[in-house]
């Protein structure tokens, strides 16, 4: 963690009733966070006036190509929809059977699955990371028990962390929205005979080589892994996303989904986005994204009240800033959208996820940070 190691928000600092204890070990986590609030509130209803930065979707797409293929797909809307090529080519993506993969209409849906239809007494969730886990069990009637990683661990995965009798564990790997980006062994290693070990890999295919990746993984007992195809083509509002997982897990799952979940063009869009060009495109993107991350956390280092959650390797950066939620305000005043952080258990008000965006564009929110900051001089 870029100058952050003994960073921390106020959740990090407070009297712990979201961490199971010795003497508590089935307490429920309080749910004090709003779990369902996400990026696009930050922009709903400012479209065009406010430059995004608050929702983790690749700018500039999706690309022309696929915008033909989706439109294309239109002329087969008469028909019910029909899964079987999309399936076999993301299970061909991935050098997998067809029966081990599940599409979804997005990553959340699997979520909402998997808490309805897989077993599991004692959930646990790894956080800070995307909510729509949590909520989705919790709806479900599970009680949900929270494993907190720490800003002074750099928020890394501290397996020993994750209780023994965890039965189903969820945990993101590059995680939203801290980007860690957890080593592939240290994630396979929470998994055990009768244990479901959750990895959402939404961000992975933006992470070069994707090297941290367990979806092609077939010796991890109880793996699931989501993918989501939604943020690196711009595709959110479509809603296409999978699961990999064993064909019996595979099957649970898509018992509990209803009938043709995935419409016509979002099947036509999984199977345009798994095929050899459009993973060249997002491999090419990957690397891009990485050096603009680096124009952004550079500049970043440029304020001596902020610090960047290093290493980094998402499409976004989590930053520790006092005052945070002021400064939000600030910015958006200035025509800039943020992502809040508390409403991400083990986080507070004085964290801000950014997305990361061309140079040119950093460049102009800091130009506006400057003035956004307490202190700062403004005409």
């Amino acid at each position: 963690m870029s100058r952050a190691a003994t960073a921390r928000g106020p959740a990090a600092d407070r009297p712990d009733t979201d961490r199971p204890t010795a003497d508590r070990p089935d307490a429920a986590p309080d749910p004090a966070p709003d779990l369902r609030h996400h990026g696009d509130a930050e922009v709903r209803g400012a479209a065009g006036e406010l430059t995004d930065l608050a929702v983790n979707v690749r700018a500039d797409t999706p690309p022309n190509w696929l915008k033909s293929r989706i439109a294309a797909s239109i002329d087969t809307l008469a028909a019910y929809p029909d899964g079987t090529a999309a399936r076999a080519a993301v299970a061909e993506r991935h050098g997998l059977a067809p029966e081990r993969v599940l599409l979804t209409a997005g990553a959340a849906e699997a979520f909402v699955l998997i808490a309805r239809a897989l077993p599991g007494r004692h959930p646990v969730v790894v956080h800070p990371q995307f909510t729509e886990p949590e909520a989705a069990l919790r709806d479900a009637g599970r009680a949900v028990r929270r494993v907190l990683l720490e800003p002074a661990d750099d928020f890394r995965l501290r397996p020993d962390a994750v209780p023994d009798d965890a039965d189903l564990v969820v945990i993101g790997n590059p995680t939203n929205p801290t980007s860690v980006l957890h080593p592939a062994d240290a994630i396979a290693g929470l998994a055990r005979p009768g244990r479901t070990l959750v990895v959402d890999e939404a961000f992975m295919d933006a992470v070069p080589g994707e090297s941290a990746s367990l979806a092609e993984r077939t010796d991890v007992p109880g793996l699931v892994v989501l993918r989501s195809l939604t943020k690196t083509w711009g595709l959110a509002g479509l809603r296409i996303g999978y699961v990999i997982a064993a064909p019996r897990t595979v099957d649970a799952l898509e018992r509990a989904q209803p009938l043709w979940p995935v419409s016509s063009p979002a099947l036509a869009a999984a199977e345009a986005c798994s095929a050899p060009p459009a993973r060249a495109e997002a491999a090419h993107a990957a690397h891009r994204i990485a050096a603009d991350r680096a124009h952004l956390i550079a500049r970043l280092a440029e304020f001596p009240s902020i610090r960047v959650c290093e290493p980094a390797a998402g499409p976004f950066v989590l930053i520790h800033l006092p005052g945070a939620d002021a400064v939000r305000a600030r910015l958006r005043e200035l025509g800039f959208a943020v992502r809040r952080g508390d409403t991400f258990p083990g986080l507070g008000l004085d964290w801000l996820r950014l997305a990361v965006r061309d140079r040119a564009t950093t460049d102009r929110f800091v130009t506006a940070l400057a003035r956004a900051l307490p202190g700062a001089h403004t005409e």
